[in-house]
């Protein structure tokens, strides 16, 4: 099988522009979004020492608290500098750089597939499909894939957060976001932003069953960026406003019009025991 080659903007982005490794631990934005898909996976991933397989695992953020959970992690991600990253920070999982679309994991050989990352940087649905058929393949009868995507309207919260939605070229910009999902510039790269709704039918139009889909961060998510970013501010993990806007997360669960407030969603499936991948 040949591998699909990565977009080189977005390939450029991680390997010279942006330091991943430090994303979710650096800003109080970046340890709620952590904590969150903490609480999600755990609430939903079989027992330890089931198999995961990490697919655009990045640095190994989550692959190193996984492997710590018991969980036997293979870490795939496309940037060789992640892997070599990933490879630094623990020998507690295996790493391989890879694509999404083109998974080297033999059919039906993980408990747990985790596509953390992949599906934001396909702006085609024919890429996403790709993947996630390879998700499909890969999980055994009855196991999870987990899928994140950037929620639609998640780039109007982080542009007033950092108190730039009005300039000139991003108001611009924003309303062809918003239509289409479709993102290039220089703010972020190459990528494709979901709608809740949206991410749910990708993963049922795969095969997948029993489709939830959540808001990772919730409706504080943009005060704490706006607190860091333009008031300047350093929120502990254990101020009262992190608090807030961790409760405000939970809160929101059970309410799907409150997705809109995540920046991120975080979709769970089921391949159906009986089935065949597509």
């Amino acid at each position: 099988m040949t591998t699909p080659r990565l977009a080189r903007e977005i390939a450029e982005f991680y390997s010279d522009d942006y330091d991943e490794q430090t994303r979710l631990t650096d800003s109080a934005c970046g340890v709620l979004e952590l904590v969150r898909t903490q609480e999600l996976l755990r609430r939903h991933l079989p027992p330890a020492p089931a198999s995961v397989l990490d697919v655009g695992g990045g640095p190994g953020v989550h692959a190193r608290w996984l492997a710590a959970d018991g969980y036997r992690v293979h870490l795939v991600d496309p940037v060789e500098r992640h892997v070599a990253q990933a490879r630094e920070a623990s020998a507690a999982y295996t790493v391989e750089v890879g694509d999404a679309r083109a998974l080297s994991a033999a059919d039906a050989s993980y408990d747990v597939v985790l596509f953390l990352g992949p599906l934001y940087h396909l702006p085609e649905p024919a890429e996403r499909e790709r993947a996630l058929a390879q998700a499909l393949r890969v999980v055994r009868p009855g196991g999870l894939v987990v899928a994140a995507g950037i929620q639609r309207f998640a780039p109007v919260f982080d542009n007033t957060a950092h108190a730039r939605l009005h300039l000139d070229g991003i108001d611009e910009r924003m309303p062809r976001i918003l239509t289409t999902g479709s993102n290039a510039g220089k703010l972020f790269t190459s990528a494709y932003f979901h709608r809740t709704e949206e991410l749910a039918d990708e993963l049922r139009a795969a095969g997948l069953a029993e489709v939830r889909v959540y808001g990772v961060e919730g409706p504080g998510d943009a005060l704490l960026k706006a607190a860091e970013l333009t008031a300047g501010l350093r929120i502990s993990p254990d101020s009262d406003l992190f608090r807030s806007a961790l409760a405000a997360a939970r809160l929101a669960e059970p309410h799907p019009e409150l997705t809109v407030a995540s920046s991120h969603l975080l979709a769970f499936g089921r391949r159906p025991a009986q089935a065949t991948a597509a």
